[in-house]
């Protein structure tokens, strides 16, 4: 008559262990899973559907490409999404240049209390709400501002220059908007780096060009590029600060899917433009991650 013996009792031992872990995962990773389905994935396909159909009569569909058609053959549409484009690429370039040094000095630099100020004056307008931080600019910036009526006092002006309404407005308002969270990745790229690595390269004759190009840019790759995809995604999407700053004219691909979903009722076009839009953000980081060398889950964990 068989028995059990100890090592089949220690099987099942294990593989209840196993089980009971699984079960654990699963239980933790539900509400994240239900979040992610409800309010990322299914929105999105519903997006793809309603991109994807014309009204013929009323609650009547048909499947149709109408809405892609109208964006290739209407110049408006299409101008604003290169320039929306070009826009946020130059406003993720200018952010990172920007960030940079400051997470340098951040990572190796400042000490104790000095770092602690330093991340603080970074912290500190986003303690704000972004429309906030978006009129200040505008309160700063307008003709019966605080700068031009300075640069009249200083002599610069003759009379109070229009500040706003510019590109350089809106870009200056989206590196202002985005910084943080280009310093932040940054600065946790830096930190790992080991400063022995770069006493090294100047004792072998390296100088500040050559060590930032060969052992700096090289390690904080991760960090650079984890920050340029949150920043592009961000100024890509955002919709606030272009139509304060730059205007009516500003051209910003947000504000014509805004337009088409509030203003005209017109949900299939507004999808058919926000899918565009979802399509040129992902085939950005894509390329972006090709030409960095960097995986996803390797910049994910900065």
């Amino acid at each position: 008559m068989p028995t059990d013996t100890p090592s089949n009792d220690a099987n099942t031992v294990n593989h209840s262990a196993r089980h009971q872990a699984r079960l654990l995962w699963l239980l933790l990773l539900a509400p994240a899973l239900v979040w992610l389905l409800g309010l990322i994935v299914l929105p999105h396909l519903e997006l793809a559907v309603l991109s994807l159909r014309a009204r013929v009569a009323p609650r009547v569909y048909e499947l149709s490409l109408n809405q892609y058609r109208t964006f290739v053959e209407e110049p408006l549409y299409w101008h604003t999404f290169v320039r929306t484009a070009w826009m946020s690429l130059l406003a993720t370039l200018l952010t990172l240049l920007i960030a940079f040094p400051i997470a340098w000095t951040l990572a190796k630099l400042a000490r104790g209390r000095a770092k602690s100020v330093l991340f603080m004056l970074c912290l500190v307008p986003f303690w704000i709400s972004e429309t906030v931080r978006t009129l200040g600019w505008m309160i700063l910036l307008r003709e019966s501002g605080v700068l031009p009526a300075l640069l009249v006092r200083l002599g610069l002006a003759d009379t109070p220059p229009e500040l706003l309404y510019h590109d350089a407005t809106v870009l200056v308002g989206l590196v202002y908007s985005s910084l943080l969270f280009m310093v932040v990745p940054l600065t946790s790229a830096l930190e790992s780096l080991d400063d022995s690595l770069i006493e090294a390269a100047y004792d072998l004759g390296g100088n500040g060009p050559s060590i930032l190009r060969r052992i700096v840019i090289p390690h904080a790759a991760p960090g650079i590029a984890a920050g340029c995809i949150v920043v592009f995604m961000l100024t890509l999407g955002n919709y606030l600060t272009p139509t304060l700053l730059g205007g009516k004219n500003s051209l910003w691909f947000t504000e014509q899917i805004y337009t088409q979903f509030i203003t005209r009722f017109n949900w299939e076009q507004g999808a058919a433009f926000g899918f565009l839009l979802l399509s040129l953000s992902t085939a950005m980081v894509w390329a972006g991650l090709k030409l960095s060398g960097q995986s996803f889950g390797e910049v994910m964990r900065r």
